[in-house]
């Protein structure tokens, strides 16, 4: 038993016992939370872009867009002969500067084919294996490639990586494209699509849109996405780099309303992007946002999934002149055309810096980003004689390889055939410079849909509760 004395002396030394577990408990507290916050910090950060000729407005900055988001439909935990299953774009070839997009089943020539669409550093005189997964049995074969003529002189070019599927493995279900020679595991594979043969088709018509980058016109997503509705597609997909807010909750209405497949572009995570074609005005390493690979790679995503794809933009609109919706146009231009090949609609520019009218103006709308297309009916006449640009509706089935404008290589070597401009053209609609002395032409084809188009897009913008019911 302790005397008063030891009593005394021992009461302090429990109270100094007590307080040093508290400082211990909530130095521990603050470390959790401290690395729980440098987590959360990072997990939000986007990959540097250039800024300049930004067309964001100046209140929104860099960090106003959404991050990527992993729409991976493979769960994290699927493996594939042991290795980690990867269902997105853009992923880096181990010891390459290269970049694979997606892998496809090719059921078109006699001799069944990997095909994989990749971006490739040109000058790097890369060879290339197939390791493919068979039965959770890894086999590896050699593989060719070939960079798409279309790379402008930039450092990085499209690319299609092509191996023979013969041997012991005639029904591969996943792929990992690696440098010839290296034998280390493989750490993980991207599944095959397109592996069925497919005669019917789940959408009649995809738009392809590449890409989707900095994007913060509301008015304009949702006008484009209902115009294409009205023209007949079931499908958009859509490459997104980054986008603000607003538009990331409009692009999740239309994808959960299956419309949309929202495909996470993630290349300037890797690679210094142009804002344009010509490398002299719009310096880096790959053109415009890498596009063009985008396109390619929409092309076989869809090869199976629609009977056509058109591949334009948010801001274009192939419209009918005879007609209203494409399923009613394409039987017509198969007739006069053909069957077996693209068609190629001229573009024609509705500048929104010519002066607007108010027919079909939107009091409710006025507040959201964007402009109003149906304010704009004066259009930049095309010059007799003289290049104009296009865009194509095309069977992806033709395709071997497509770009911007047109088709590079095709399964039976034909190209694409310019539509009668009577019959069907492009509107496009942006901010755009022409010469004071042009004599814009008025042109309100496009009214034809007001009808449908104004109660469409109230409606969705409603939905997202940027406006009131």
């Amino acid at each position: 038993m302790l005397s008063r004395e030891s009593e005394s002396e021992a009461k302090p030394s429990k109270k100094s016992s007590t307080a040093l577990k508290i400082f211990y408990l909530f130095g521990l507290l603050f470390g959790f939370f401290f690395i729980l916050f440098i987590y959360i910090q990072d997990s939000f950060k986007e990959p540097y872009i250039k800024r300049e000729d930004s067309a964001l407005p100046i209140h929104l900055t860099f960090f106003d867009l959404t991050p990527h988001i992993n729409t991976s439909t493979s769960p994290l935990s699927a493996k594939a002969c042991g290795a980690q299953v990867e269902d997105r774009p853009v992923i880096k070839v181990i010891h390459l500067n290269t970049y694979v997009i997606g892998s496809y089943i090719e059921h078109r020539f006699a001799e069944k084919q990997i095909k994989t669409i990749a971006i490739i550093l040109r000058h790097e005189q890369a060879t290339f294996s197939c390791v493919m997964c068979c039965d959770e049995k890894i086999v590896r074969l050699p593989a060719e490639y070939s960079i798409h003529s279309d790379h402008f002189n930039y450092d990085y070019g499209t690319a299609t990586i092509t191996c023979t599927i013969r041997g012991t493995c005639l029904t591969p279900t996943h792929v990992a494209i690696t440098a010839s020679g290296v034998t280390e595991n493989i750490m993980s594979f991207k599944p095959i699509r397109n592996i069925d043969f497919q005669t019917t088709f789940p959408y009649e018509f995809t738009v392809c849109i590449s890409v989707m980058y900095e994007y913060t016109n509301v008015l304009n997503l949702v006008q484009a996405m209902e115009m294409f509705r009205l023209l007949g597609a079931q499908r958009v997909a859509i490459y997104k780099t980054n986008c603000d807010e607003r538009t990331q909750k409009v692009l999740d209405y239309y994808e959960k309303k299956g419309f949309a497949e929202i495909i996470p572009w993630t290349v300037t995570k890797y690679i210094e992007v142009s804002r344009g074609w010509n490398i002299n005005r719009s310096p880096g390493q790959l053109q415009y946002f890498g596009q063009i690979p985008a396109l390619n790679d929409c092309v076989y995503r869809y090869m199976y999934q629609s009977h056509y794809v058109a591949l334009h933009d948010l801001d274009e609109f192939i419209l009918p002149l005879k007609v209203k919706t494409w399923k009613e146009l394409l039987p017509e231009l198969e007739t006069k055309y053909g069957s077996d090949i693209g068609f190629e609609f001229e573009n024609n520019v509705f500048p929104f810096n010519a002066e607007g009218h108010a027919d079909y103006g939107q009091d409710k709308w006025k507040n959201i980003q964007g402009s109003n297309i149906l304010n704009y009916i004066n259009r930049v006449p095309n010059l007799p004689n003289t290049f104009n640009n296009y865009k194509i509706i095309v069977n992806p089935r033709l395709v071997l390889k497509t770009t911007v404008h047109g088709l590079l290589d095709s399964v039976n070597g034909k190209s694409t055939v310019r539509v009668d401009n009577s019959i069907a053209r492009i509107y496009h609609f942006k901010n755009f410079t022409y010469p004071a002395d042009t004599k814009l032409v008025k042109d309100d084809h496009h009214w034809n849909y007001a009808n449908d188009l104004i109660p469409a897009v109230t409606k969705v913008l409603q939905a997202c509760g940027f406006i009131e019911g």
